[in-house]
């Protein structure tokens, strides 16, 4: 295999070997598999450099050869394979050199294969076109680079969808879209490669995808969400239409006599499945707008990047899980972690710490608070004394921990005890189980005219968007809901 390499590959190849014997050398707690793995890189790297060494040889001889009139057939090979005319990863389409591992990440044309195929090597040009992706800030960068590192090692999803929407002709091919009002018309062949690859990594019909540093998910996460849902749950990403996960209320362990045979303390796993769901926007905008503004794009994104968290603020809360994320009152409602208040229709501070000690330890231990604001300013008044109950006096503002564990505000919940009715106005759990599933990649498709109530045109057109979300608790027992009734 090493000796197929070309001269470019061998290179890179050399400096994979490389960095990884530097992560062994410097990894804490080396195990056996680690120490096993140094002496075949060491072997690799003697092979791969010397038939570098082979080919920088016969490319400087074909050149002599050349000079002096006496080319060989094989000649215009060596010399494709010399250092200084490599052709590997060669700037394309006017793409910018901007440095880093490869000339051009997105150009995979040539790909070289490790121990794992070619799954590293996609996984490092994603990365280096993080870095080089235009219309990005450093916290999206950021964000980009975990999704990408954070991908199972045997997919490439991930990697090829970074790759596929982040080039430079991709973002220009967007901008222009968005500026023909959806014609195709004035790209470049450049563009229209770029934009047909992007298109083959999603399973929907017509309109185009968003840029993956324009990605509304993208944005949401890099910026921060005020869901503060979404801001403590566990949040995956899927490539298919369902997510599935394991779980397990862990292992139970005994103690056992000399010489008795242990007993079987083996978990019971579960696999939970969350399918994720189409939620729309649709952004009206005037032909005034359209000929005007001078980033329509980013101004488009963001759009619909906020009312994809206003969404997801209510569904996460109260989704009924039919056509929409299942939210975390809802799975909860009617099971064994609802608790119920002490005195019917009255919210008293005992409440509070009766949801506290009906958590078990390991989760409260990692557990948060959720309710209104109005059910926090509420609690607020239960402390008459100066201080005794919960927060603090009442002079000051809301505290950003209630009984030592931090507490969140979400809108969508209860804002007050309604008689002879079920109200759900206090959560607290280890949130850690309540998995939010994303499936990037939101696609955009252009309404050329809208019409008014008598079937006219309104003299505005629109973007109409799609993404697709589910949401589920995966361990109810993590929870505990104090329901006033």
């Amino acid at each position: 295999m090493s000796t197929a390499l070309t001269h470019q590959q061998a290179v890179n190849r050399e400096k994979d070997i490389q960095d990884e014997l530097e992560r062994l050398k410097t990894k804490e707690n080396k195990t056996s598999d680690d120490l096993a793995k140094v002496a075949p890189l060491v072997d690799e790297f003697r092979t791969v450099h010397q038939h570098r060494l082979d080919l920088e040889h016969d490319a400087a001889l074909a050149e002599i050869r050349t000079a002096t009139g006496a080319p060989t057939p094989a000649a215009s090979e060596y010399i494709e394979q010399a250092p200084q005319f490599d052709k590997v990863d060669q700037v394309r389409n006017g793409a910018p050199s901007l440095g880093g591992k490869y000339r051009n990440p997105w150009d995979t044309t040539e790909m070289r294969y490790g121990r794992d195929g070619t799954s590293g090597e996609l996984r490092s040009r994603a990365l280096d076109a993080i870095e080089r992706m235009p219309h990005a800030s450093d916290k999206v960068r950021e964000v980009s680079a975990r999704l990408v590192e954070g991908e199972d090692v045997k997919s490439t999803r991930m990697s090829e969808f970074v790759l596929g929407t982040t080039s430079p002709e991709y973002s220009s091919a967007f901008t222009k879209i968005i500026r023909a009002k959806g014609q195709q018309l004035a790209l470049s062949s450049g563009e229209q490669q770029a934009l047909s690859r992007a298109m083959s990594l999603t399973d929907t019909d017509g309109g185009f995808l968003v840029p993956f540093q324009l990605d509304p998910a993208v944005i949401i996460t890099a910026n921060g969400s005020f869901n503060q849902v979404r801001q403590i749950s566990r949040v995956v990403q899927t490539a298919g239409d369902v997510w599935h996960g394991i779980t397990s209320a862990g292992v139970t362990g005994s103690w056992d006599g000399e010489g008795v045979e242990v007993s079987d303390d083996s978990p019971t796993l579960a696999q939970p499945a969350i399918p994720v769901y189409k939620g729309d926007v649709f952004v009206a905008q005037s032909f005034e707008v359209s000929a005007d503004a001078s980033s329509l794009a980013n101004e488009i994104a963001n759009m619909i990047a906020f009312e994809k968290d206003r969404m997801e603020s209510v569904a996460f809360v109260t989704g009924s899980g039919s056509g929409q994320p299942t939210g975390i009152i809802t799975a909860l409602t009617g099971g064994s972690s609802v608790v119920a208040s002490a005195t019917t229709d009255t919210f008293a501070v005992a409440d509070v710490y009766a949801a506290d000690g009906a958590l078990p330890a390991r989760y409260a231990a990692n557990g948060s608070w959720l309710a209104h604001r109005i059910i926090y300013n509420t609690m607020r008044r239960f402390d008459t004394n100066g201080g005794s109950a919960l927060w603090g006096q009442l002079a000051e503002g809301r505290k950003t921990e209630l009984l030592g564990r931090p507490d969140f505000v979400a809108e969508a919940m209860d804002s007050s005890i309604t008689a002879l009715a079920d109200n759900l106005v206090l959560l607290f759990g280890d949130f850690s189980n309540y998995v939010i599933a994303d499936r990037l990649g939101t696609t955009l498709s252009y309404i050329p005219h809208l019409f008014g109530a008598s079937g006219r045109p309104t003299g505005q057109s629109g973007w109409y968007a799609h993404f697709r979300v589910g949401a589920d608790s995966v361990n109810d027992a993590a929870f505990r809901l104090l329901n006033v009734t």
